[in-house]
C-alpha cells in the first residue's frame, strides 16, 4: 500500500492516498498529491508527470476529478471550470508501414 515505500515527499500520508483517480493510466490521489508537494501547480503540470488522463479515454473520466483536486490542493481556483484547460490528444497507436507506403499489400486496396 501506499505507506510502504511511500514517496510523500516530505508531506502528511492520507487514508486515500492509494484511491485511483486515473483508472487508465492507474494513477492514485497519492502520486497527483506527491507532485503538488514537488511544486506543480497546473493540471497540465500533473498531467506530464504522472500520465493522469493520459490514457485511453484522455482525461474523460477524471479530467474533472484531478482538475477538482489540482484547484483544491494547489490553493489555486475551486471551480475546476475555471482552470486552464489541457490539450487533448488521441492516443497513439501502431500503423502498420504499408498503410503509411499505400502499399497493395499491406491490406489496402490500390486505386
Amino acid at each position: 500500500m501506499h505507506s510502504e515505500g511511500c514517496n510523500c515527499q516530505g508531506r502528511k500520508a492520507h487514508a486515500d492516498d492509494d484511491l485511483v483517480l486515473c483508472r487508465c493510466e492507474e494513477v492514485t490521489k497519492g502520486e497527483i498529491r506527491d507532485a503538488l508537494a514537488a511544486g506543480i501547480t497546473t493540471v497540465s503540470g500533473v498531467k506530464r508527470a504522472t500520465r493522469a488522463g493520459m490514457g485511453l479515454c484522455q482525461g474523460q473520466t477524471c479530467g474533472r476529478l484531478v482538475a477538482g483536486m489540482v484547484a483544491r490542493e494547489a490553493g489555486g481556483p475551486v471551480d475546476p471550470a475555471t482552470m486552464e484547460p489541457v490539450t487533448a490528444r488521441p492516443p497513439v497507436r501502431p500503423t502498420p508501414m504499408g498503410v503509411l507506403a499505400n502499399d497493395s499489400q499491406g491490406g489496402e486496396e490500390e486505386r
